[in-house]
């Protein structure tokens, strides 16, 4: 797993993303700087990597972080969006699941459309998670 931090004006938040080649191929082209687009409870931004999903899937968990092709943007899952059936999050289509995070849903609640967004490898050095909110 390659530890990620994502920094917003909101706060900054961790996540893990596995060792797929999706997720190598982002991991490459860090830092990636982009603006937050928002569908429901769903964070998503565009990054430099176009590639077909390698395990497609719909079903995705609260904290899951994902990879649409379609944008192509790498989306965080923390509830319910406008194609939810019920409380679980769920995608317009198709994502691959790249990894997760432990971020607070408030924190993640607070990230406006529009805001800026950063991810970034962490450091090996680096504390293994956190989060932190602006006051």
């Amino acid at each position: 797993m390659v530890r990620v931090r994502f920094e917003t004006p909101m706060g900054s938040f961790d996540g893990a993303l596995d060792q797929g080649e999706i997720a190598t191929a982002i991991v490459q082209r860090l830092p990636i700087a982009s603006t937050v687009m928002r569908w429901g409870d769903e964070i998503y931004f565009d990054v430099p990597v176009k590639m077909a999903n390698t395990k497609p899937t719909r079903e995705v968990k609260v904290g899951d972080i994902g990879y649409w092709p379609d944008g192509p943007c790498l989306c965080i899952f923390f509830g319910k969006t406008l194609a939810s059936k019920g409380s679980e999050p769920r995608p317009a289509s198709d994502v691959t699941i790249l990894g997760h995070t432990d971020a607070p849903i408030e924190l993640l609640r607070s990230v406006a459309e529009g805001a800026a967004i950063t991810a970034e490898r962490v450091n090996r050095t680096s504390p293994a998670s956190r989060s932190t909110r602006q006051a």
